[in-house]
């Protein structure tokens, strides 16, 4: 945490996911003009780099948006997920150098504006098999644009989380306007049945991890809602969380994260207050609840961030039946203190 805006909170995570990163878009990058000027010896430079980072930032982007449905699926994904939005901005930066280099290649050497040109030089926007593809690019790469520079803290906290939740959700968008471009570029340049196939493969697997995804939370939404006893809604046993670690409930809308600590368990909202990242799926350091996204704490019994921090999150009573563990989904107002409660194994709780 940190009082000051920082252009990035480093640490050895995100050094390593850093990394890696940048040498599989090099070795892409290398990998991709050395075949084509094997393959295609006569493709000019500004095509070999549009088409190159073009595709490389359409993989990247299927990346982006798969990462989500896989994480909740399997946890061993999480890792690629905290660190997402270092994978946004580069697919940015990568998209905006296939745009300048498409640019200039159709629309820098006429009497028009380029960027005007980009959506008068072709005019059917009535048809679609001759719609102006390249139109949907620009518009897709300036909501990349705005996800991209809003990134960073100082756009969260003037927008308020819920602002900047919901211009990120236009990611959605982008890639719908992507897909056409892709698509609709593909039927009138390139005529490839390969390449429309292999679009297709990999809209298909993102609208299936999205789906496989939602079901697992509405079968535990249903799971959880079927056992309520006095307010209460039981969402596990003691044995399902791991010490300083927590078991996320999602009850109704409530998402509730419950650790367990020291012989104890409390239960705090889900999301944490700087990027509403999951508070369930990080651990208890230094007494304290530490978002896994970029390390965020919260007293686990007041939900209260510690000096000189005055982030505050919503907590909630919890109590065990025996090995139960039973949560009042009435949330109590943000840092509100709840005594924790003491793991035992008594039959009347």
């Amino acid at each position: 945490m940190s009082v000051n805006y920082q252009a990035v909170l480093w640490n050895r995570q995100k050094k390593i996911y850093d990394l890696v990163m940048v040498g599989l878009v090099a070795l892409y990058l290398i990998s991709f003009v050395l075949f084509n000027l094997w393959y295609h010896p006569e493709v000019v430079p500004p095509t070999l780099i549009a088409r190159s980072t073009g595709s490389l930032a359409l993989i990247m982007l299927h990346v982006i948006l798969v990462i989500g449905p896989l994480s909740r699926l399997d946890k061993r994904f999480l890792p690629l997920l905290y660190n997402r939005r270092h994978l946004g901005v580069t697919m940015f930066i990568i998209a905006l150098a296939h745009g300048l280099f498409s640019i200039l290649q159709f629309h820098a050497f006429g009497d028009i504006n380029p960027l005007v040109s980009v959506f008068v030089s072709n005019t059917h926007y009535g048809e679609l098999m001759r719609f102006p593809f390249q139109s949907l690019g620009f518009v897709a790469l300036i909501i990349l644009f705005l996800m991209a520079v809003s990134s960073h803290d100082f756009w969260l906290k003037n927008l308020s989380p819920k602002v900047w939740k919901s211009l990120h959700m236009l990611v959605y968008v982008a890639y719908a306007l992507v897909i056409m471009h892709v698509l609709l570029g593909v039927v009138q340049i390139e005529n490839s049945p390969l390449l429309i196939v292999t679009l297709a493969l990999g809209l298909g697997l993102v609208v299936i991890l999205h789906v496989a995804s939602g079901y697992q939370t509405y079968r535990r939404d249903r799971q959880l809602k079927a056992v309520v006893e006095n307010g209460y809604v039981k969402v596990g046993m003691i044995d399902d969380i791991k010490e300083s670690r927590a078991k996320l409930a999602q009850i109704g809308n409530q998402s509730i994260a419950i650790f367990r600590y020291e012989g104890n368990l409390s239960a705090v909202d889900n999301a944490c207050k700087h990027q509403n990242g999951p508070l369930s799926e990080g651990r208890i350091v230094d007494g304290c609840i530490t978002c896994p996204w970029h390390g965020y704490q919260y007293s686990p019994a007041n939900g209260t961030s510690p000096p000189p921090f005055d982030e505050k999150v919503v907590t909630y009573e919890v109590k065990t039946v025996g090995e139960e563990i039973w949560v009042n989904p009435q949330g109590l107002p943000a840092g509100t203190y709840v005594e924790p409660c003491k793991i035992h194994f008594s039959k009347d709780g």
